[in-house]
């Protein structure tokens, strides 16, 4: 899935914590942000591989969000809130496409890399690619609760991301064919 949704979605996992526990909301949100976008740094290296760890994040948020029940201060709830929403990330990108220029045409079958198992999880495509219709809606119902909860700097967030996700899914199918141009061959 796109970026934005990511965030989007991250948000949203943090906003129970902002409710219940005001003082922690900055680190829970900025905790959540960065989760969810940390994984798709990747993408200069081999995509949804190198950083994307679906069981190995899981199992730290599971640690993480105990320790910050038990220490609730921002460092804990801000790292629950990152490991949490980095599990999400992987979780979701195996919902959705492959991670090919044109996942579309559906040439690749795998979603995320499994360093525990030693294989790729396969792509379930429940959403078709990153930044499609599929993944735009996605991205707006995930919008809905951090911005109803949240103001300031995470609202702009969230209509930043929106904006995004509608510009990329606008744009994504001309994507390739930029590219194609600046390499000089299809990709």
């Amino acid at each position: 899935m796109m970026l934005p949704t990511h965030v989007l979605v991250g948000m949203t996992l943090a906003t129970p914590v902002a409710v219940a526990v005001p003082d922690l909301a900055g680190p829970a949100v900025g905790g959540a942000v960065l989760g969810s976008v940390v994984p798709d740094l990747d993408v200069v290296g081999r995509h949804r591989r190198t950083l994307h760890f679906p069981t190995g994040y899981a199992l730290a948020a599971a640690i993480a969000v105990g320790v910050a029940l038990v220490v609730p201060t921002g460092p804990t709830a801000g790292l629950a809130a990152g490991l949490v929403a980095g599990a999400v990330h992987c979780r979701m990108d195996s919902y959705g496409g492959s991670p090919e220029l044109r996942p579309w045409k559906r040439t690749v079958d795998r979603a995320v890399y499994d360093h525990v198992r030693g294989r790729w999880r396969p792509a379930r495509r429940w959403v078709r690619y990153d930044g499609s219709p599929g993944d735009l809606l996605a991205a707006l119902v995930a919008a809905v609760l951090p911005a109803v909860v949240f103001e300031g700097p995470p609202r702009l967030l969230v209509a930043a991301a929106v904006a995004v996700a509608v510009v990329y899914t606008a744009l994504r199918r001309r994507l390739p064919a930029l590219v194609d141009v600046v390499t000089g061959d299809e990709v």
